[in-house]
């Protein structure tokens, strides 16, 4: 069991169990996994009303969960069929994978997943070579000179590459 899952269990038997502090810890903990959920599903301009129904219908029928079991497929059970609803009461015709409770909970900062999506979107915008440049020096943290060797670029060239690259990026950041 991971840690998020083991923490969230045990809030969810503790408000089972009538502990209303840890049922509100709970459904706090899990608004932002479900943000950054419906943020990845395309679904984020109503991405807040989706968490919020998705909570009321954890809440209301938090009876059903069976304790046995583990509590992340639950809970990502909840959040795919609200899913489906929001794109069916849109008139929105897509499939929507039924993949493991991880994906729900993939990290431990629920807003890292969307963050990475756009960062990639982002750097999707760059040619090729000066993209791994750039995530070269800036998120893997090599030095201009190590990161111009492995893309083939020239110690003064990268350092415009990079500059270029990052005043593109802020362009399309502020539009």
């Amino acid at each position: 069991m991971t840690d998020t899952e083991t923490v969230l269990k045990g809030l969810m038997l503790r408000g089972l169990a009538g502990d209303a502090a840890a049922h509100a810890r709970l459904l706090g903990a899990l608004a932002g996994h479900l943000r950054a959920y419906f943020a990845r599903r395309g679904a984020e301009a109503d991405a807040e009303d989706l968490v919020q129904e998705t909570l009321l219908a954890i809440h209301l029928k938090r009876d059903t969960y069976d304790t046995g079991q583990p509590f992340t497929p639950w809970a990502y059970a909840v959040a795919h069929y609200k899913l489906l609803d929001h794109y069916r009461r849109k008139g929105v015709r897509r499939a929507v994978p039924l993949e493991d409770a991880g994906v729900l909970l993939a990290s431990e900062n629920p807003e890292e997943g969307a963050v990475r999506r756009d960062l990639d979107r982002l750097l999707g915008e760059l040619p090729p070579r000066q993209r791994a440049l750039l995530e070269d020096v800036k998120l893997t943290g090599h030095s201009i000179e190590e990161a111009a060797r492995r893309q083939g670029f020239t110690p003064g060239a990268a350092k415009v590459a990079i500059h270029r690259s990052l005043q593109k990026l802020a362009g399309k950041v502020r539009s």
